[in-house]
């Protein structure tokens, strides 16, 4: 018995084979490697498809496994040439990233009841605490990048020093700004900041609400969470998905609303 043989290989579940005939009507038939090897020594099979008299064909695979797909013209007059191909799968969903408005315990428009010695209304929009060493590469490009988009930018106060009370630093920032940021970076672990003091910070709010934004620079999740389990789970931007821009933009279209 002639047909045309097109062996697919390893193919999973549900994954959609096209059959495209030049030619005639033909029986076309999707069959894995068992059935395929009965059906070409001529003994019982089973098989996925039929007489097609229609092309293009499409047929799925019932089960994960070896695949092929058998044409002949079994009990029909004329000839046929085919091409089978399997069709690519779509790619997998876009996971959004929640918007900064989803988390409205980031912007304090009148502080977040922080005991520091400030009894003002907050100063400026945006604080920034960060290493010195990120200064150049992202920290002075965002806070020029906001403060282009009309945002009230402190943050030359926060290049932290070992010995430094980053909380100190932080909760004078908050009083200070209406919405705080934190670079993490490899540079910033190295300062010799505790777990605790940065676990605290990041919690540190009525029903343990999000109050600074993390900006993840150069460093892995791994790294992140080997130096701060509670930080690697809060809503943060990383410059390796989010460009300097996007970060700004957002960040100004939350607070200036």
């Amino acid at each position: 018995m002639k047909f045309i043989h097109t062996d697919l290989g390893n193919l999973d579940k549900g994954r959609i084979v096209e059959i495209v005939l030049k030619g005639n009507a033909a029986n076309v038939q999707l069959l894995d490697s068992t059935n395929f090897n009965n059906y070409k020594n001529g003994r019982r099979y089973h098989y996925t498809g039929g007489l097609a008299k229609q092309s293009p064909v499409r047929l799925a695979v019932p089960h994960s496994g070896h695949w092929h797909v058998a044409i002949d013209m079994n009990g029909l007059r004329g000839t046929v040439n085919a091409s089978v191909r399997v069709l690519p799968t779509a790619l997998p969903t876009i996971k959004q990233q929640p918007s900064l408005a989803s988390m409205p315990s980031l912007v304090h428009n009148r502080g977040f009841g922080i005991d520091v010695d400030i009894d003002n209304d907050p100063e400026y929009d945006v604080f920034i605490s960060h290493a010195s060493e990120d200064k150049d590469e992202i920290v002075r490009p965002l806070a020029n990048a906001l403060v282009e988009k009309g945002v009230k930018v402190w943050y030359d106060e926060f290049e932290m020093k070992i010995g430094d009370s980053l909380r100190r630093k932080i909760d004078k920032g908050l009083a200070n700004s209406r919405f705080g940021i934190v670079v993490i970076s490899k540079d910033f672990i190295k300062k010799g900041w505790t777990n605790y003091e940065l676990d605290g910070i990041i919690t540190k709010a009525v029903s343990g609400e999000q109050i600074i934004l993390p900006i993840w620079h150069n460093i892995t999740k791994k790294e992140v969470l080997d130096f701060s389990p509670s930080l690697a789970d809060k809503l943060a931007r990383n410059t390796a998905i989010n460009t300097v821009d996007e970060i700004a933009t957002e960040i100004s279209e939350l607070i200036l609303q």
